[in-house]
């Protein structure tokens, strides 16, 4: 039988980490299922669900000690997909957000969805120099699940009103999955 783990480390992005860290997945007989990896600043952060035995899960630990040793912060925990299973039948949309780069815009938009139930299944942000003014500017590629009884109108109405307030433009687009 195999279990489900959340694996994520973050320290001094080097040539070889995503190497190190999957040689030691597979070497407890793991599969990476999904994953995020990116350098941030200087630092690198993985983030990945890593599927394997049941009877390995208790080694993830020691496994990565050596990554720990080397000043990486990492984190192991059980997770199972029925968690997951509670938003089956809610409905994605992909959330495009571009503008101007100020303060409090990933905030403006989490408590505006936030406030009607809808839950950020992922996000992207970034930030980039215009071309001639070097102005920064701010985007974001959100995907989130929406309760299948919240009306479309009324949702993406009060959204683009946040976004409205931040001065950025939006786009939301409906996503097929599954």
């Amino acid at each position: 039988m195999r279990t489900n783990i959340v694996f994520t480390l973050t320290g001094p992005d080097r040539v070889g980490i995503v190497e190190d860290v999957t040689a030691v997945m597979l070497g407890l007989d793991g599969n990476v299922e999904t994953s995020r990896m990116t350098r941030l600043g200087g630092e690198f952060a993985i983030l990945m669900l890593v599927s394997l035995p049941e009877a390995r899960a208790d080694e993830v630990e020691s496994a990565i000690a050596r990554l720990a040793a080397e000043g990486y912060r990492v984190s192991v925990s059980t997770t199972d997909r029925a968690t997951a299973e509670a938003y089956r039948g809610w409905l994605r949309y992909q959330i495009d957000v571009h503008g101007a780069d100020h303060e409090g815009i990933i905030h403006e938009m989490a408590r505006g969805l936030s406030r009607r139930g809808i839950n950020i299944e992922s996000a992207d942000t970034g930030t980039t120099r215009a071309p001639v003014s070097g102005t920064p500017l701010f985007s974001m590629m959100a995907l989130v699940a929406v309760p299948p009884d919240l009306a479309e109108a009324e949702w993406t109405e009060e959204l683009r009103e946040v976004v409205y307030e931040a001065n950025v433009g939006i786009s939301i687009t409906a996503v097929d999955v599954e």
